[in-house]
């Protein structure tokens, strides 16, 4: 992280003239932001310059940071884990893709609302018995998620419970399994699954049921250890958020990004002789 850091002391807020409301910032010199380097289309890391990351959430920051005369830098910090430890330490100033938990409050501050939602869906073959509804009528069958999916604690709760949830490393193997027919359905992001089902070849072979079995939010959250964690910021930011949905901007954000990631998935052609 040493070179991240270096990058992120050297770039400086820009405070527009005569702006009172800026002003207000007072002790923040800079605003530097981190998340999930693997969620695609919301984050990840940028291909083309890998200390920083892109996506609908960063995209959206920017956007809300402009409007509120502050310049955001938004860099990779590790795999996950790593990337909240930068933040809590205060060594980075906001994560842009926070699930609420209880052990975080301790030492971040969530701006409400949600900055995006990810919606988790139900995806089976298309020659599936299985209906759904609702989450207990996946109850007696068998299912599988990726470790990296990051659900509500209530639904996390629920499915221990309730449901037979198999653990893969990723996305891919729990399709592989779906397709093959070891379990008869998986979770999954809408945006993700339907990526890699396309880029895998099995978009004609399942289907997504439409109503979300689960709905995290991604919040903002601001570190408590962060020089730029005041009042204003945060009452800034939460109207902010509270304007978002009905901007137009969100949508778009996710539309540009989805586009931007498939592209990124296309193989690249050999070149003529």
């Amino acid at each position: 992280m040493d070179r991240l850091r270096a990058v992120a002391l050297s770039l400086l807020l820009g405070l527009p003239v005569l702006a009172p409301p800026a002003q207000a910032l007072g002790k923040c010199e800079r605003l530097i932001v981190t998340g999930s380097p693997d969620a695609p289309p919301y984050l990840w890391r940028d291909p083309q310059d890998p200390v920083h990351l892109i996506g609908a959430s960063a995209d959206l920051l920017r956007q809300v940071a402009g409007e509120l005369g502050l310049k955001v830098e938004v860099l990779y910090g590790g795999k996950r884990s790593e990337a909240q430890e930068e933040v809590r330490s205060g060594r980075m100033d906001l994560l842009v893709d926070a699930p609420i938990t209880l052990d975080e409050l301790d030492s971040l501050d969530y701006i409400p609302p949600a900055l995006l939602h990810n919606d988790f869906l139900v995806w089976t073959r298309k020659d599936s018995p299985l209906l759904y509804n609702s989450a207990e009528d996946l109850s007696g069958h068998a299912g599988a998620v990726s470790e990296k999916a990051r659900m509500t604690q209530p639904f996390n709760d629920f499915s221990k419970a309730r449901l037979t949830l198999q653990r893969t490393p990723a996305l891919t193997p729990a399709l592989h399994k779906l397709l093959l027919g070891e379990v008869e359905y998986v979770l999954a992001g809408r945006y993700a699954g339907m990526v890699t089902a396309q880029a895998l070849g099995m978009a004609n072979d399942l289907k997504a049921y439409p109503q979300p079995v689960d709905q995290p939010g991604l919040f903002l959250a601001v570190s408590h250890n962060s020089a730029c964690n005041d009042p204003w910021l945060r009452g800034q930011l939460a109207k902010k958020m509270t304007e978002l949905p009905a901007s137009g901007l969100t949508e778009a954000a996710l539309q540009r990004n989805l586009e931007r990631w498939k592209a990124q998935l296309q193989p690249v052609s050999a070149p003529k002789p």
